[in-house]
């Protein structure tokens, strides 16, 4: 059974800043195939939630590639996916922030 998909507003807040900048600066169709597949990407997860790569074990915090420059952190509970953030893996790997 799938579980509940929650987003935090900083999760929210970084997916529109990715496809908004997709769009500027490549075209609606790149922006629209980021959010296609990362909404498929999502419901993947909410049935599988344990696919993506442990992160931080203590608060059950995993990450799922979603592009070759995009990586999605998530926190699994009993019910719920929280979508945390959406991190550019160009960055330095320590600032990550969930």
């Amino acid at each position: 059974m799938a579980k509940e998909i929650i987003w935090t507003k900083r999760a929210i807040s970084k997916f529109e800043r990715i496809a908004t900048y997709l769009e500027d600066h490549w075209s609606f169709n790149t922006a629209r195939e980021f959010a296609i597949r990362t909404h498929q990407i999502i419901e993947i997860i909410s049935e599988h939630p344990e696919i993506g790569t442990l992160e931080h074990a203590q608060n059950n915090i995993r990450g799922f590639k979603l592009t070759k420059h995009n990586r999605l952190f998530y926190r699994v509970s009993q019910k719920q996916i929280i979508i945390l953030n959406l991190f550019d893996n160009r960055r330095n790997p320590s600032n990550k922030s969930f």
